[in-house]
């Protein structure tokens, strides 16, 4: 196959579902109840077209229900679309769902012979891959137990090891990469990397830009069932994060009058109510209103409060969060030595985010308003939202300049 050769070829794909409203579960229902039969035609897809060239890997991305997932599975051919082509060159391999095909009461090993034999391996090409599998999902002390008793994450070890170790021509996974431990989590992108290299073409589906910009060549935006934006991941990425920011913006202002809120992630509070956050916004450096950023700019929050009874002595601190809760960094103006405040009046706090260097990856920010010896006046648990960026593959929370020096 010629290095520029189209592995994979879409065109004007469309697909559409019906939803029933209410529909009958047993025929008597569905004769006495017609009108329970009635359903809405929903088009996913409206017609969209793409290339992937032999070797490329390319990012699916955008909100719920764009049509993302809808897509991998018609490339998979679990589905078919209502119009359109698509030609896919070579052997497939999937991870579009978590353990699919697995027997829950069959054995690890015996589930590899079974799911490897799906992807169109012989026994013999099995059994002559079985260590690799077994080795690279680190479930020696476990293959032979039913995977029932397996955890989420060994699920994910065993379909992830099996699907890469099928010499498929092309990869598809649909966000079976959030699964597992950090350490598994950087094995599979090294291991994916290595595939990329030996010329298999990948297609993923990601919300973790982060993970995109580190395996992907190119991102695609899918919005509302049509093909917004493609290009470079460091480009359409932060397009999509930018409209997504406005989005999420428009919507804050349309619930609340106009008023603005911080933005929306589902966080809880507490405390007496003296004080108030009201709004919190991010900034690059040049100035612009945005919440992603690439590791190592500066972030600036702007946070504004509204006072209903005189402060004295008065605390506001922040803490930033990855998404398994782990805390990165906080402090407040106490233990920076700013001293105590006196909020009489309505007012903002503006804290400037030094070099940041978290790693690629979504992270939220906790914000408080104390009084005297941390009694909370307005504790906002996961007020705020971030996206960091990252092109590298560095793990861990945070990055730690270094320098190497090699001696032979």
């Amino acid at each position: 196959m010629a290095e520029n050769e189209n592995v994979i070829e879409v065109r004007d794909v469309t697909k559409s579902f019906r939803v029933y409203l209410d529909k009958g579960a047993q025929l008597k229902e569905r004769l006495l109840f017609r009108k329970r039969s009635r359903y809405e035609e929903r088009r996913v897809l409206r017609g969209i077209s793409f290339d992937v060239k032999k070797g490329e890997a390319i990012g699916l991305i955008g909100h719920n229900g764009c049509g993302k997932s809808t897509t991998l599975k018609l490339l998979t051919r679990i589905m078919y679309p209502d119009s359109g082509s698509i030609n896919i060159k070579g052997r497939v391999s999937s991870l579009i769902e978590l353990g699919a095909g697995f027997h829950p009461d069959m054995s690890g090993r015996e589930n590899i012979y079974t799911n490897a034999s799906i992807f169109g391996l012989t026994k013999k090409e099995i059994d002559a891959r079985l260590d690799s599998i077994v080795e690279f999902s680190e479930l020696e002390d476990f293959i032979d137990n039913p995977v029932r008793t397996y955890s989420s994450g060994m699920y994910m070890r065993l379909a992830f090891s099996v699907a890469i170790n099928v010499d498929a021509d092309v990869l598809l996974i649909d966000e079976i990469l959030a699964v597992g431990d950090a350490n598994f989590q950087t094995k599979c992108f090294n291991k994916l990397r290595e595939i990329k290299a030996q010329g298999a073409t990948i297609v993923i589906v990601s919300h973790a830009l982060g993970q995109i910009e580190q395996i992907c060549d190119r991102s695609v935006w899918i919005h509302e069932g049509l093909i917004r934006a493609e290009g470079p991941p460091k480009e359409v990425d932060l397009e999509y994060l930018d409209f997504m920011s406005r989005r999420v913006q428009e919507k804050n202002r349309d619930e609340t009058g106009g008023a603005e809120l911080s933005a929306e992630s589902g966080g809880k509070r507490w405390g007496s109510g003296e004080a108030r956050i009201t709004s919190v916004r991010s900034y690059a450096a040049d100035g612009s209103e945005q919440n992603a950023f690439r590791t190592g700019e500066d972030i600036r929050l702007c946070v504004e409060y509204t006072v209903k009874e005189p402060l004295e002595d008065a605390v506001i601190g922040f803490g930033v969060f990855d998404m398994n809760g782990v805390q990165c960094y906080g402090t407040n103006t106490r233990i920076d030595k700013i001293g105590g405040l006196s909020l009489g009046k309505s007012g903002k706090a503006v804290i400037t985010l030094k070099d940041v260097k978290l790693i690629g990856g979504e992270y939220t920010i906790d914000l408080a308003i104390e009084k005297g010896e941390g009694i909370p006046v307005d504790y906002y648990r996961q007020a705020y939202r971030i996206q960091m960026l990252s092109s590298l593959g560095d793990a861990g929370i945070a990055r730690i300049d270094h320098t190497w020096d090699i001696q032979r």
